[in-house]
């Protein structure tokens, strides 16, 4: 999905394992070549065995089960799922997230956009349930405001791509024999409820449109936007062309062909580039910076499988022209940066977004291998640093956005990547991602999108591309041809991994083969030959072709260019002294600024050490100003029932103790008195050898940290008093020092605004005694349960060869209650994730993190103390799984009665 929704989907031509390069036929006057996989070996990963593929590939069902189990217990008929809070995310009734809620159309969403997915698992039978439910009940009449983009690659590219496969199905004669084009004719009624979107002079939709009453009308309460994405107006041709080919009404396909030749035509000429925004009315373009990430990255994808699937030559021929501009000015590898469309050598942004990942795999497509190899190992050294890859990062490799909302487009080009060189070491890339999933991401009721890659806190979200693509790409990875129940390079994957039969190339073709309007350019590149590739260019008779190429990035992420190292050894071998560096530059120096006059005037040595001097200056100075902004911390519940699986989003303190050069700190928490810190403590005892709890305001926060220092805390943590803050809303806030020497605080101190604090609060209130690890970032819970006191917690995931018993959940009506939601989806695969294991709920505003159980509640609760002996479980020396899964979800119950009484809803 790319910039409205805030997601890109990826894919390309599937092609079969073990096979040589191969020409797949879709036109009857156009063979196309296919990227597919070789039976080359490249050293550097031994081959991974059979048993451990299908050992893997079982671990992805698995993990399929639990997000799309959960979606369709906890959430559907909703559009996605909040695995968080165990319910489902209704357009209306949550708060806007702006943008990113244009995907949702109160049309079971999650649901469509799995349709195909569940085929390629090999899980026929809930496929023909989950079409039987679409049928039923999706209404696509609703009068909701949404993305013509995301509808269309999500709702339209899932209903067509179910429709693909019920037809494959019932050819097959087991399956869907009952079928009769019903997602078909769904998928009609939409493709006429978007068709008002193009009423503009030039042929591009607008972004927006009202599912009920359209364009314009004043209860559409749209279309007066003036501005919409390359890629939102660029991806469209396929899902459009297909239902044309489908259906025999053309005008779908002619619509999306227009709009295609409006952006070409728009296109800026010397630079042969496109811009990331355009004026839908004019064609002038809004947003002049060009790239392959968010705005404009599937635009590029389907001019090259609109070829493919169509078999148009002027697709190719579009493409290739922008490929070669983006090879040209864009790709510095391996990075790929944002340039000026105008100024195509000047830069137009110093970090890349996460969008970008799909690029590897369309160049796979594309057949130009040695730029893919390196773009996706300096992505997956990112990720080795992070988990996951953050939503965007510097050219130096540092956080700029943290969040990572699960997106597929690496896992999309770690396959293709595969199929195009076999080398083992992508099978190894696609395991990692298997491992942080469960690890990391894996919660209860489904996976839940990461709020902040450093911290490990997570977000109330799962997002339908996650099941459209992530469990595709991931089991087509690790899966033989044997494995799939069809032959999977007879189809297409649009943007979405959603699936189109190639044989539509033949099919109800009434459209103009070429277009007779368009100018091109005759490219003197080889980039035109590699549009058919073979084996002997991609892989010069090379068995180690991939590995060198991957060899001199290992380390690119946590070394900077040597270049300058080697200048100072140059310089040191011929005798002279070193060039002068911004750190040791003394304005007060006189040979300092002696050799500062000579920079850029004696010698082209000087004007180069002159260059780097200033640009060193640039960075000190940015330095030390980020040096004054430090990273996020985080708090840990690790005391029963939560066990680390609680992480709360802490802002830092500029005194006191560093967690990121220090042990991390564990202790029981205790309310100090008075509450604000302000004075000496009365309670002493109550926080002697313990972490305090303090109130924000009426003094400074230095001054709160020296009395409960005095007092024999080990550490602290300010709570805001500003009621109803949190950090999903709120920026980072960090604790200053109170203008004096704070040398002599010694002890760690953490911020939380209010709706966190409060999670610390009401477990507090509900178990009385609740520790927690204060660090720079959330430890594993491996590590977390070494401690002596938690021999009993059921094993994590890699402790464990399989996952907890059954056990009997509550009613989905139940489920769908704002003062709890329960979780109840066991697993019984290898590998399981250590959220298998529940565990007690605490009340509290808002969500939070539980890698094991996520809850949600009202902001009414009693403020007083409670006492439930109910809710206490003690860990018994039973079978660590069984006994306590057992236990805690007895206690689950009992407390969800209790709840339930006082708010008067039994």
């Amino acid at each position: 999905m790319s910039g409205a929704g805030g997601g890109r989907g990826g894919g390309s031509p599937a092609p079969q394992r073990a096979a040589p390069w191969s020409l797949v036929a879709t036109t009857t006057t156009a063979a196309l070549c296919l990227v597919t996989a070789t039976s080359l070996w490249t050293a550097g990963a031994a081959p991974m065995t059979r048993e451990e593929k299908q050992r893997l590939g079982n671990q992805v069902l698995e993990m399929f089960d639990h997000a799309y189990g959960n979606y369709m217990e906890h959430a559907y008929p909703a559009d996605e799922l909040m695995p968080l809070t165990c319910r489902g995310r209704i357009r209306g009734e949550e708060p806007s997230r702006g943008d990113v809620d244009d995907a949702l159309g109160k049309f079971s969403l999650t649901l469509i956009d799995s349709l195909d997915t569940l085929v390629v698992l090999n899980k026929t039978k809930e496929f023909e349930d989950a079409v039987k439910k679409v049928l039923r009940d999706v209404n696509l009449d609703n009068d909701v405001v949404v993305s013509v983009f995301e509808t269309n690659i999500r709702v339209l590219g899932g209903l067509l791509g179910g429709h693909s496969l019920a037809i494959m199905l019932k050819e097959k004669g087991e399956y869907m024999q009952w079928y009769n084009d019903e997602l078909l004719q769904m998928a009609k009624q939409l493709g006429y409820k978007l068709l008002p979107a193009f009423n503009t002079t030039s042929g591009l939709p607008y972004p927006r449109i009202n599912l009920k009453f359209g364009m314009r009308k004043p209860e559409a309460r749209t279309g007066t936007e003036t501005d919409t994405c390359t890629a939102c107006a660029g991806t469209l041709i396929l899902e459009f062309a297909a239902l044309s080919r489908f259906t025999g009404a053309t005008i779908f396909e002619e619509y999306a062909r227009k709009a295609l030749d409006f952006l070409w035509e728009k296109r800026q000429r010397s630079s042969n580039l496109v811009g990331v925004t355009i004026n839908i009315h004019t064609g002038d373009w809004v947003r002049k910076d060009s790239g392959v990430g968010a705005g404009i990255d599937s635009y590029y994808e389907y001019l090259l499988k609109a070829y493919v699937l169509l078999g148009d030559d002027s697709f190719l021929e579009r493409f290739n022209t922008h490929y070669d501009a983006i090879m040209r000015y864009i790709s510095q590898p391996p990075l790929l940066l944002d340039v000026h469309i105008h100024k195509p050598m000047l830069n137009a942004r110093t970090w890349m977004d996460a969008l970008l990942a799909f690029f590897p795999g369309l160049q796979v497509l594309k057949g130009d291998i040695r730029p893919a190899i390196e773009t996706h190992e300096m992505l997956y050294q990112v990720i080795k640093k992070h988990n996951f890859l953050p939503e965007a990062f510097t050219t130096d490799f540092r956080v700029h956005w943290a969040q990572h909302p699960l997106r597929p487009e690496f896992a999309e080009s770690t396959y293709f990547l595969y199929k195009a060189t076999g080398d083992p070491y992508y099978l190894e890339v696609g395991k990692t991602l298997i491992e942080n999933l469960n690890k990391y991401a894996r919660v209860p009721c489904g996976f839940a999108a990461m709020k902040d890659v450093r911290t490990g806190s997570h977000e109330d979200r799962m997002d339908s591309f996650f099941l459209a693509e992530m469990f595709k790409y991931l089991y087509l990875l690790f899966a033989d041809k044997e494995d799939i129940i069809f032959d999977i390079e007879d189809y297409i994957f649009t943007t979405e991994a959603h699936l189109l039969p190639l044989w539509l190339s033949t099919t109800n073709q009434s459209i103009s083969k070429k277009s007779t309007n368009s100018e091109y350019i005759e490219l003197d590149d080889s980039n035109f030959d590699w549009t058919c590739p073979n084996t002997q260019i991609l892989f010069p008779n090379d068995p180690l072709y991939a590995q060198s190429i991957r060899e001199p990035l290992k380390n690119v992420v946590d070394k900077s260019c040597p270049r300058g190292v080697i200048r100072v050894e140059e310089s040191f071998r011929s005798g002279s002294k070193p060039p002068l560096r911004a750190r040791d530059f003394m304005a007060t120096n006189p040979e300092h600024l002696e050799i500062l006059k000579k920079m850029g005037a004696a010698s082209s040595i000087d004007a180069e050490d002159g260059l780097r001097f200033m640009q060193e200056m640039i960075e000190l100075s940015s330095q030390q100003q980020k040096e004054q902004q430090l990273p996020p911390r985080a708090v840990q519940i690790v005391s029963h029932p939560f066990f680390g699986r609680v992480v709360l989003t802490a802002g830092p303190a500029q005194f006191g103790l560093d967690l990121s050069k220090h042990k991390e700190t564990r202790g029981f928490v205790a309310s100090s008195k008075p509450y604000n810190g302000c004075s000496e403590l009365t309670n002493p005892e109550a926080v002697m050898g313990k972490i305090a709890l303090l109130q924000r305001g009426q003094c400074m926060f230095a001054e709160k940290a020296r009395n409960i220092q005095n007092a024999g805390a080990i550490g602290g943590i300010v709570i805001d008093d500003n009621e109803g803050s949190s950090s999903d809303t709120a920026p980072l806030f960090q604790m200053a020092g109170d203008g004096k020497d704070t040398d002599d605080i010694k002890i760690p101190m953490l911020f939380l605004f209010s709706k966190e604090g409060s999670i610390i609060l009401d477990a507090i209130r509900e178990y009385e005694e609740v520790e927690v690890l204060l660090s720079d970032k959330a430890k594993d819970r491996a590590a977390i349960l070494k401690d002596p006191e938690m021999e009993n917690e059921p094993q994590s995931a890699d402790q464990t060869t399989s996952g907890p018993p059954e056990v009997d959940g509550e009613s989905p009506e139940d489920s769908s209650l704002n003062s709890h939601s329960e979780s109840s989806s066991p697993a019984t695969t290898d590998n399981a994730s250590p959220s298998q294991q529940d565990s007690e709920p605490i009340k509290s505003k808002g969500y939070v993190r539980f890698d094991d159980e996520c809850t949600y509640f009202d902001e009414d609760e009693e403020e007083q103390p409670e006492t439930e002996e109910d809710s206490k479980q003690d860990s018994k020396p039973l079978h660590p799984i069984v006994a306590d899964w057992k236990e805690d979800m007895k206690a689950i119950r009992e407390l969800k009665k209790e709840m339930m009484k006082k708010k008067g809803e039994l």
